[in-house]
């Protein structure tokens, strides 16, 4: 399935910014960052609720926001691109 995940998290204080840092590092291991704050993963329902974990275990609820949405079947139907960035097809053949 594809996942869409977009934080933002309070930076205002030291523990804060830690936060940030570990939930980028979260996505990062999984996805692909598309904006500073935004990723995409293809990823299996296992996958996709061990992540859902990791990122409320990391954010502060009282002060961050943290959006996931997933991309109903065929997302190229529901997903248009505009712009020089192009995401990774991971439908696609390895080697272009």
């Amino acid at each position: 399935m594809l996942v869409i995940v977009t934080y933002d998290v309070s930076t205002e204080t030291r523990e804060g910014r830690r936060r940030l840092r570990r939930v980028a590092k979260a996505c990062e291991g999984v996805g692909q960052r598309v904006q500073k704050s935004v990723f995409e993963f293809q990823v299996d329902l296992a996958r996709f609720e061990e992540l859902e974990r990791k990122l409320l275990a990391e954010i502060d609820e009282k002060e961050d926001n943290l959006r996931i949405y997933r991309i109903t079947e065929p997302s190229r139907l529901h997903v248009k691109e505009y712009g020089c960035f192009r995401a990774v097809d991971f439908e696609g053949p390895l080697l272009a």
